[in-house]
């Protein structure tokens, strides 16, 4: 494998991924992005700051990689990006904590909403709004 010399980059550096070609021929890709892994927290978009991105696909990119396709919401700002086993750990965690917010307050309202209907049925009930016919 060929070596590539280059200057200091902050917040960047070289890292080599394998890549098997629709042949079945593996090659090696040589890239000087973010090194996979040391991303910020995956759920905050590096653009408008929202902790709202969420993965639209994602794959083994290798033994201790995942290629992962984020979204933001709010800003539609896309990444294809490789991370690693760590950072999509942390990632998973705050998804499922999302996932448990979202499934507690969905309950909550459930629950108001059925309390309201039960309340509105009461109360026409003792106003006499229901007669035999509507049932």
């Amino acid at each position: 494998m060929q070596e590539f010399e280059h200057g200091p980059q902050p917040d960047h550096s070289q890292y080599v991924r394998k890549v098997t070609l629709p042949s079945g021929k593996t090659i090696e890709v040589v890239s000087f992005e973010q090194v996979p892994g040391t991303a910020a927290d995956l759920h905050v978009c590096p653009v408008c700051t929202s902790e709202l991105v969420y993965p639209v696909a994602w794959e083994e990119a290798g033994p201790t990689s995942w290629e992962v396709d984020l979204r933001c919401p709010n800003c539609e700002w896309t990444v294809t990006s490789v991370y690693d086993e760590d950072a999509i750990q942390r990632f998973d965690e705050v998804l499922d904590a999302g996932t448990e917010a979202l499934v507690a307050d969905l309950r909550q309202l459930t629950r108001a909403n059925m309390e309201a209907d039960v309340n509105r049925f009461v109360a026409a009930l003792n106003d006499d709004h229901l007669l035999p016919e509507d049932f």
